[in-house]
């Protein structure tokens, strides 16, 4: 019952942001000298900058009720053909970070607490430190760099010019190959974050009674450590997908620019600095679903994983 009001409240502050912030769409066309005024007056009425923010809000409001999520100043296409163009782009990186950074949170998590205080330990520690406080946008500079130098990798996109005459295997390769950079990039943040979570996590469930009963029944140590201990120790890293989810998702905004990957992010980042109302409005309020669904995902996940939240449903 509360997602509609929460949604309502996202995008009601959105627009007052994108309203009261300094410029507009139009500034740009004043600019320009060989734009009439006559013209930007008439652009004015069309797009509806000439009411009170208020009232453009409920225009915005009602037409988003009945589907229509406007039209982009910029590209003078509608806004959810836009949005439709970028938003698969960004869920695939989205989902590709997240998968990269459990395979190697998880093992890495742990290996550290299994042999907690050991050089690996400390190592590892250290690589998720360094992880944590580099920001993404250097992390993306580098890549970007090695990138350009290298020339192992594409430098931007997600297909090469010669994507449509492949075959749909050579398809799904060429977005794999184009997706590896920034995947590594939005990946090793979380990652880190993930890796912290895991250690703590094994190392309580280590300390609890039912390992000790394990191991007084004379169960193997690897038996006990992956069969016992392992399952209860990621629930809470499951829980907490969400939340590294959204952080994945509003990290992707400068990714995605510095690397010229084409999705909702730099979408985003270009309608605001255009003041393409929106199109910002439409590409946050998507950004938000996708938050939502995130944390979907890890609650339904986590009821697969653990019986006893299947059973308290039943």
């Amino acid at each position: 019952m509360t997602l509609p009001f929460l949604l309502l409240g996202i995008s009601l502050l959105t627009f007052v942001l994108m309203t009261f912030t300094p410029g507009s769409y139009l500034d740009n066309l004043k600019m320009q000298r060989d734009i009439k005024p006559e013209l930007i007056e008439a652009q004015k009425k069309q797009f509806g900058l000439d009411k009170p923010w208020w009232q453009q809000y409920f225009i915005w409001l009602k037409n988003v009720l009945q589907l229509n999520w406007g039209e982009s100043y910029k590209y003078r296409i509608p806004v959810t053909q836009l949005i439709a163009q970028r938003l698969p782009a960004t869920f695939l990186l989205s989902l590709t970070s997240t998968i990269f950074a459990l395979l190697i949170a998880v093992p890495l998590g742990v290996l550290a607490a299994m042999y907690k205080d050991s050089i690996f330990d400390r190592i590892t520690g250290l690589l998720a430190f360094l992880a944590l406080s580099v920001p993404e946008f250097f992390l993306a500079l580098l890549g970007l760099y090695v990138v350009a130098q290298t020339g192992w990798l594409p430098t931007g996109g997600l297909t090469s010019i010669e994507h449509e005459f492949l075959p749909w295997t050579g398809k799904i390769l060429d977005i794999g190959h184009h997706l590896i950079m920034p995947t590594i990039v939005l990946g090793l943040s979380g990652a880190a974050g993930m890796m912290r979570i895991m250690r703590a996590n094994f190392l309580d469930a280590i300390r609890a009674e039912f390992v000790i009963t394990a191991r007084a029944k004379g169960l193997p140590e690897m038996k006990v450590m992956f069969k016992h201990v392992l399952p209860n120790a990621i629930n809470p890293l499951i829980s907490s997908l969400g939340f590294i989810f959204a952080g994945l998702l509003s990290g992707s905004v400068l990714v995605e620019n510095i690397l010229n990957y084409p999705g909702l992010g730099r979408l985003t980042f270009e309608a605001f600095m255009s003041k393409d109302q929106f199109v910002v409005l439409a590409s946050v309020m998507m950004g938000s679903c996708m938050l939502i669904l995130g944390n979907l995902i890890s609650d339904v996940l986590l009821a697969w994983s653990d019986p006893r939240i299947r059973a308290a449903y039943r």
